[in-house]
């Protein structure tokens, strides 16, 4: 079991990286070159700028098993379809009961921005979320580990 981050504006870098290491849990964080990311725990790759280009690296190396952290549910529905775990940094589970109507939804609010309709942006982070975030991939990672013994 691997944890790879899609780093490009996601704020649980840190919380995602302090819980793999204290687990014994290989992490690589995937950004783009418009974002900097050190560590002493996790891998980092660098790809170019461009449309998808750290969520086309992140489906390339992610397999069976691994976790994946992303807010794109494109990226998600090409990671489920690998059988990896998906997770939102809101602590949202991608599975199959849920990611076709997420791609709805996200299909509709392009259609209604390229039209120039305007939506409301997300929420501002807050410690509550952090902390959901964080209880997830624990009990996430707890079921993977017990389910390779």
């Amino acid at each position: 079991m691997k944890v790879y981050i899609d780093a490009d504006g996601c704020p649980v870098v840190g919380i995602t990286v302090d819980i793999c290491k204290a687990e014994g849990i290989d992490v690589t964080i995937v950004c783009d070159t418009s974002h900097f990311f050190t560590s002493d725990h996790a891998s980092v790759v660098m790809v170019d700028k461009g449309a998808d280009s750290a969520d086309m690296k992140i489906a390339n190396l992610a397999g069976s098993g691994d976790i994946v952290i992303t807010q794109d549910y494109g990226l998600a529905a090409m990671c489920l379809a690998k059988k990896c775990i998906c997770v939102s940094q809101d602590g949202l589970i991608y599975d199959e009961s849920n990611i076709d109507s997420l791609l709805l939804s996200r299909h509709i609010a392009k259609k209604i921005r390229n039209s120039g309709g305007k939506l409301k942006g997300p929420h501002k982070r807050t410690v509550q979320a952090d902390e959901k975030f964080r209880l997830v991939l624990l009990t996430i990672i707890k079921k993977q580990k017990e389910g390779l013994k």
